[in-house]
């Protein structure tokens, strides 16, 4: 497996990212936005990843972490939009010279702000996109799964804080958008401390999400 390291300059530190193939004619680039206490390391991101390159997909990993001392003063607005920009300079480096023609798209937590405003991009009109444990109550997640033409699944907890009931809902108008609540999950998508409950939830998200990417 080939393995590119990097990183970009950001708005206000530098944003590292990881290029993994696995193959000379790949079907396209899954671009991972992981969470901000939770990296591509955790399973919900990790075993994706190594699904997608069994498959023969290109897998794009922006590690951002944003622990500086320059991050520690803006407001929310501000750092949502410091993340929107960076990820956007780490994505224009790689896509707008390799030719792919295929993306998925796949969020867990704050990159479920980055992911809503990539989907906008006219190259990503016919990606997919996997929304885990997404802000719900961000107006511009929220606004961006109700909108969105790309197909997608989205898996979230009835325990996870940033569960909303309401919203939750309001997603079913999105005939392309499919939903997979799960009972009594947290915001890893664990039941808390039953770790053979946890591990047979994970398997379970695990096969919907294998499926759909052998759909694309």
């Amino acid at each position: 497996m080939n393995v590119t390291s990097s990183s970009i300059k950001g708005m206000k530190v530098e944003v590292p990212y990881r290029l993994l193939s696995n193959s000379v004619n790949p079907k396209g680039l899954a671009i991972f936005f992981p969470g901000m206490g939770y990296t591509v390391m955790g399973p919900l991101l990790h075993y994706p990843t190594g699904m997608f390159l069994n498959e023969e997909w290109d897998v794009l990993q922006i590690n951002y972490e944003y622990k500086s001392e320059e991050v520690k003063d803006l407001t929310d607005e501000e750092f949502d939009k410091m993340v929107v920009n960076d990820c956007n300079k780490v994505i224009d480096t790689v896509v707008e010279t390799s030719g792919y023609g295929s993306y998925f798209l796949v969020a867990k937590s704050i990159g479920t702000i980055p992911m809503s405003a990539e989907l906008q991009r006219p190259a990503f009109k016919d990606a997919r996109a996997i929304w885990l444990t997404p802000l719900l109550n961000e107006q511009t997640v929220h606004g961006s799964m109700m909108n969105s033409r790309q197909k997608a699944i989205c898996f979230i907890g009835d325990q996870d804080h940033h569960y909303n009931q309401q919203r939750f809902n309001e997603l079913t108008k999105n005939p392309n958008l499919k939903l997979h609540l799960i009972p009594g999950a947290n915001h890893s998508l664990e039941q808390n401390f039953r770790v053979l409950e946890s591990i047979n939830t994970h398997k379970e998200i695990m096969e919907t999400i294998q499926t759909f990417i052998k759909e694309a």
